[in-house]
């Protein structure tokens, strides 16, 4: 699976961004999928997944009630809508898939295909 993630930019503090993660080699409605971030000298941490179906979901709590994560399978595509943004929401943001897990996973190393990053700066 080729992931590639775009959408990251600067935005204030209290802003709303779009990430999508736009996948091909395999369609991504049989897999799980999630997003994770990492900022400089810190481990890749978990941001929020999603089930095959794009159903069930799952968020970290420093995320809960401002970001969604959604996929659309017919667009093989998987995104991230983010508001009331905080400075400590900036990071590198991944797009991963799990071909052989489950979406409740939150571990990175659970995750097999990732895409490039896409840099998400807030602040004013």
């Amino acid at each position: 699976v080729q992931l590639q993630a775009c959408g990251g930019g600067l935005v204030q503090p209290g802003g709303s961004l779009s990430l999508s993660c736009a996948a091909s080699g395999r369609t991504i409605s049989s897999y799980a999928m999630a997003w994770f971030r990492q900022v400089p000298g810190k481990e890749r941490e978990f941001v929020a997944s999603i089930n095959r179906t794009g159903v069930r979901k799952n968020y970290a709590d420093s995320v809960k009630g401002r970001f969604i994560i959604a996929k659309d399978n017919a667009k093989n595509t998987l995104y991230l809508q983010m508001s009331s943004l905080k400075p400590e929401d900036t990071a590198v943001y991944y797009c991963a898939t799990n071909i052989v897990g489950n979406f409740y996973q939150r571990s990175a190393t659970d995750y097999q295909y990732w895409g490039q990053g896409t840099l998400v700066t807030v602040s004013s």
